[in-house]
């Protein structure tokens, strides 16, 4: 796979970089992103490809199951610097369809830290069972992860306006907060709130 990569990598160059040098040359010098993305890490989701954004337009931060902790420093550091030095102008939340982190809210494991870190999204679980009935059939199954899925983008976003530098620039106009939905099916993203 690393070979693969790197061919990848000179493919790059000798096709893309190459021919636009200038703009890669302008890149190299600094970033200027209007929007910081809160998505998945899992693979099939690279918001760049799905939107056709060039590089520099979207400052990315990745975590399992799209989540805004209110306890990780890791986050709290990619926020601050998105808000006070590059000066994004949104920030989005980002879920996604068959969403594995969603899935494993339902799960029994061994695993140690998945389950600390999905505490952060338990509640989107919760509200959609108190909600509904325990789904019986495949597909009330799949309607009923659709639904945490987009839940937990809702919940996420409340998270995000619990952070007080988030809620001044909410104020001050200087930031608009968006949920939004990809459909891994069919390559349709969707604005939740």
């Amino acid at each position: 796979m690393i070979e693969k990569m790197l061919e990848g990598n000179s493919r790059f160059v000798e096709y893309e970089f190459k021919k636009h040098h200038d703009f890669y040359t302008k890149l190299s010098q600094g970033q200027n992103p209007s929007v910081l993305w809160i998505g998945c890490s899992d693979s099939r989701v690279n918001p760049e490809r799905f939107t056709c954004s060039k590089p520099g337009e979207i400052f990315v931060q990745r975590n399992v199951g799209n989540i805004v902790s209110l306890h990780d420093w890791n986050f709290a550091t990619v926020l601050e610097y998105a808000i006070n030095h590059l000066k994004v102008k949104h920030i989005v939340i980002c879920g996604h369809s068959d969403c594995g982190a969603m899935k494993a809210l339902d799960k029994e494991t061994d695993d140690v830290y998945i389950p600390l870190w999905l505490n952060n999204a338990r509640e989107a679980k919760e509200r959609v069972d108190k909600r509904i009935s325990l789904p019986q059939t495949p597909k009330a199954m799949k309607e009923r992860k659709r639904m945490i899925e987009l839940e937990n983008i809702k919940l996420q976003v409340e998270h995000l306006k619990d952070y007080p530098l988030v809620k001044k620039a909410v104020i001050h106009g200087t930031v608009a907060l968006h949920g939004m939905y990809y459909d891994l099916e069919n390559g349709v993203l969707s604005v939740l709130l």
